[in-house]
Order: C-alpha cells, then sequence, then structure tokens
C-alpha cells in the first residue's frame, strides 16, 4: 500500500503529522463521577468549552448521564484511532465516532456516540457486567482500538475480584469477541497497557485486585506480592502471548500509566510508579529478545507530622509523553506537584518545569514537613479565581501542540475520600498549565478554571478527559513520518 494513494482514516499519519496539523482542541470530554453513590443519575461525561473566544469558555454545557448507579467511571478510550490511518478502501474506512467508558466497580461498559452532535453526545448501547464475567474477568480500564479494527479493553480483576491480568476484546459492532491472551502464561494483575506493532511486542502494567483497591488502601497492601502489582508483562503482539515479566522490586510498586514512545521506530518507553513515585525506562536488550529497565527519576519521600505515617511519597498516578517524545510529565498526587522532563537524553531526564495544584502538604495544612531532600519550604495553597484546589493534581491531558496541559483533580472516589475528603465535599476541578515548548517550563494559566462543585446532583469529581479529535494518551501510530509503505 502507497501511503501517497491511500485513503486516510480516522487521526493522523504519524505523530509529528498530529502535533503540526492538529487543531486546536475547543472541547474537552470529561469523565466525571457521583460520589454520593444514591444518586440515580450516577456517573456522567462532561462536555466542557475550552475554546478561549466562546461564550461559555471553561463551562460544562453538557452532562451525558448513565442513569445508574454503582459504576465509578474511569479511563475511556476510542473506538479507532491513527493506527487505523491507512486504509486501502475508503468505503471501509473507520470512523472515530465512539467513546468508550468502563467502569471500575459494575464492569459495565458505556458506548457514547459523539459524532451525531459533538456538543451533546449520548450514550447508544451499555455493555453489562455480566457480559465480562461470564468469561471471568472483572474491573475493564484502558482502552485502544486494534489496526483490524477491534476494540482491546485491559481487566484487573477475575469474576470474584481476585488479582488477573488480561484483556477483552469487542468487534466494530461492539459485540463481545473474547478474551485476548493465549498460552498458558498469564500476568498476575493488570492496569494499563501499550503496543508497538514493529517490534511486535505490548506492554503492560499491574495495580492491584480489584477487591483491594475498591475498598480503599492500606499499608498492607504492598506486601502482598500477588493481589498488589510490581511487574512489568511483555506480549508478543501478533502471538497474543506473555513471553516476559520484569520485576521492579519494592521501589517499583504499583506501576500505574505505561507509554511507549511515540514514535514507532522506537523500542523502548516509560512506567510510572505509584506508591514511592519513580518512573522507569524499558528497553529492547540488543544482545536478546527479552527487555531491560533502569529506574531514571526517583522522588524523595517527604519526612512529616500530623500525617497518617511517618513519611508522605509522592503518589504518582499518571505520566504522558508529547508527540515529539521530547518531555514526559507526571504528578505527585499526594505531594501536589506536576512535573516536566525532557527526555532528549532517554537514560537521563532533566526536569524542566515544576507546578503546584494543591496536595497533601501545603502550607496551611495540619501536616508539617520536618525533613525534605527537595524543597526548603512547604508550597503555599494554589488558588485560581477565587478557588482554592483541593486535592492534588490527578489526570493529564497535553494538548496536540504541546502547548496546553489540562489537569483534574480526582483519582478514584473511594481513595479521595480517604486522602482529600475535602476535595469531594466541595468538589473537583481542572486547570490548564501553559507550556514552553521551547526551553521547556509551565506556568498556571490564571483565567482557566472548571469547577465541579456546584453541579445539578450536588459536588462531582472530574477524572479523565478526552478530545474529540484524537490525543497525546489515546492514539498509537504504526507508520513513521517520512515512509510510503505502512506495514
Amino acid at each position: 500500500m502507497n501511503q501517497s494513494k491511500c485513503y486516510c482514516g480516522p487521526g493522523y499519519a504519524s505523530p509529528l503529522d498530529a502535533l503540526r496539523n492538529g487543531p486546536r482542541e475547543n472541547i474537552l470530554y470529561v469523565v466525571t463521577v457521583q460520589p454520593n453513590l444514591e444518586e440515580p443519575h450516577g456517573d456522567y461525561l462532561s462536555t466542557v468549552d475550552v475554546d478561549p473566544d466562546s461564550p461559555t469558555y471553561c463551562q460544562i454545557i453538557h452532562r451525558t448521564f448513565t442513569n445508574s448507579t454503582g459504576n465509578e467511571m474511569h479511563h475511556s478510550g476510542w473506538n479507532t484511532c491513527s493506527s487505523c490511518h491507512f486504509v486501502e478502501d475508503k468505503s471501509k474506512a473507520p470512523k472515530r465516532d465512539r467513546l468508550i467508558l468502563p467502569c471500575l466497580n459494575s464492569d459495565r461498559i458505556f458506548i457514547v456516540d459523539v459524532a451525531t452532535n459533538p456538543r451533546a453526545p449520548s450514550v447508544v448501547k451499555v455493555i453489562e457486567g455480566d457480559v465480562l464475567k461470564k468469561a471471568n474477568v472483572t474491573a475493564p480500564h484502558t482502552t485502544h482500538c486494534l489496526p483490524n479494527g477491534n476494540i482491546m479493553i485491559s481487566v484487573m480483576g477475575d469474576a470474584e475480584g481476585n488479582a488477573k491480568g488480561d484483556f477483552v476484546q469487542f468487534d466494530k459492532n461492539f459485540e463481545f469477541v473474547g478474551t485476548w491472551t493465549k498460552g498458558d502464561k498469564k500476568a498476575m494483575c493488570g492496569y494499563d497497557y501499550w503496543y508497538q506493532p514493529r517490534f511486535n511486542v505490548m506492554v503492560a502494567s499491574e495495580w492491584a485486585a480489584p477487591k483491594l483497591f475498591r475498598r480503599g488502601f492500606k499499608d498492607s497492601d504492598a506486601l502482598d506480592t500477588l493481589q498488589f502489582g510490581r511487574r512489568l508483562n511483555f506480549y508478543k503482539w501478533n502471538e497474543q502471548e506473555l513471553f516476559q515479566t520484569v520485576e521492579l522490586g519494592e521501589d517499583g510498586l504499583c506501576p500505574l500509566e505505561i507509554r511507549f514512545l511515540h514514535d514507532p521506530n522506537e523500542n523502548q518507553g516509560y512506567v510510572g510508579c505509584a506508591l514511592y513515585s519513580k518512573v522507569y525506562r524499558f528497553f529492547k536488550d540488543e544482545q536478546s529478545e527479552k527487555y531491560l529497565i533502569e529506574k531514571v527519576i526517583d522522588v524523595p519521600a517527604k519526612k512529616v507530622e500530623g500525617w497518617s505515617g511517618e513519611f508522605i511519597n509522592g503518589t504518582m498516578t499518571d505520566i504522558l509523553l508529547s508527540l515529539d517524545d521530547r518531555f514526559l510529565y507526571f504528578n505527585n498526587w499526594l505531594h501536589g506537584d506536576v512535573r516536566q522532563y525532557d527526555i532528549t537524553d532517554r537514560s537521563n531526564p532533566k526536569l524542566t518545569g515544576q507546578v503546584f495544584l494543591g496536595g497533601a502538604i501545603v502550607s496551611d495544612s495540619t501536616v508539617k514537613v520536618v525533613e525534605d531532600k527537595e524543597l526548603t519550604k512547604q508550597p503555599d495553597p494554589t488558588i485560581i479565581k477565587g478557588r482554592r484546589l483541593t486535592g492534588g493534581p490527578q489526570m493529564m491531558q497535553l494538548s496536540l501542540d504541546g502547548k496546553r496541559m489540562y489537569v483534574s483533580t480526582s483519582l478514584y472516589s473511594v481513595w479521595d475520600k480517604q486522602f482529600y475528603p475535602e476535595m469531594v465535599k466541595v468538589g473537583g476541578t481542572i486547570v490548564q498549565l501553559d507550556i514552553d515548548t521551547v526551553n521547556g517550563g509551565m506556568k498556571i494559566n490564571e483565567n482557566f478554571l472548571v469547577d465541579f462543585g456546584n453541579e445539578p446532583y450536588g459536588p462531582t469529581l472530574a477524572h479523565e478527559m478526552r478530545y474529540p479529535g484524537g490525543d497525546c494518551t489515546s492514539d498509537i501510530w504504526v507508520v513513521n513520518e517520512d515512509e510510503n509503505n505502512p506495514q
């Protein structure tokens, strides 16, 4: 197939094509969780106007309610993305017109039409949790489209809530196809995943068993080597088989968001390990078929008083890479900061930006930091447009051009209630950071704030965010910028 003669389907030809030619986002789809478990309207998808020239800028302009309880919508994904960009038959080209919303607690999967009216999406199908339970899987998490048109979602548990790492597939009509992993080897836990077809590889991370994380965090959870994640799992993409499991050790507990570099010719990437805030780089061993790891960022814990323990760790709950693979971003949900690192030297990230957005160690909190290896004083509270930010920075979404980052505050409602009860009481927020893409650096946009504290059925919690045209964390590419013969 010649790229110059092909009909181009959804997304962009390459990461740099998206960076250079993608439109400026003007709508943000936000997974919005209702912490009041008795409220019958339940969780919903918020449509937020992020067009600075619009009269409804920073406002929620539509709410797509699930009208059911007990769901805990969490992450989302598209029915098709840039991995399906190159197609030979125009009549069979898929369209990026459905947003897929799996639920961590109910195991339901909501399918939302975002094409008919992008500013007012609607639920067009609900896949009930029994569909997954019949296949002995639960707690669906990460959604990616596959180059063959199918949709794949990672899962974290079996039907009883024990840890289980696997994936489920649905066809383009959202009919259940089956589980993905073949062979006898299975991952102990599951969470996020990313594939790189040119190297016949997929990598997946691990959180914990649903029966653990659904009831809140306990320090003793980390001692359970079978039910609490600490490994990276590498699969042969074509064969759908697990071929290598890498133990990360005590420093690598709870590896969550995982990213290959966007460039499809790069056989390396990064994973953020939440519990102790470490970033590991994984890369192919040139002398074998195995993958190696190295710790490249280590955020030290802060010794404190007035906390449930002697130390507060950063709790790195999200990472992402800019489309040009130059910058890596991550948050420290409990410390309260978002960081930017230049990763031009892949093994030696350089800190180029840091912004505090709340957190548990703000200067007027009950927590006193008595030993800090990084800061000379506790950060002050962050106030934007008269609203104090409660909670800490959680999910991040970068604009295609890399110049704007949106940051939400909610991790998971049970954990929010445990660590940030005030945020649950007053509602979550989304803020915007302006990014210096030339020299590096970030600063708060003082004119941007989305407040979820005055919602129709009480304060709600903002989690993951997407743009209608794709974004930095959902699109996967199989073709390099300058190649004319994609495989």
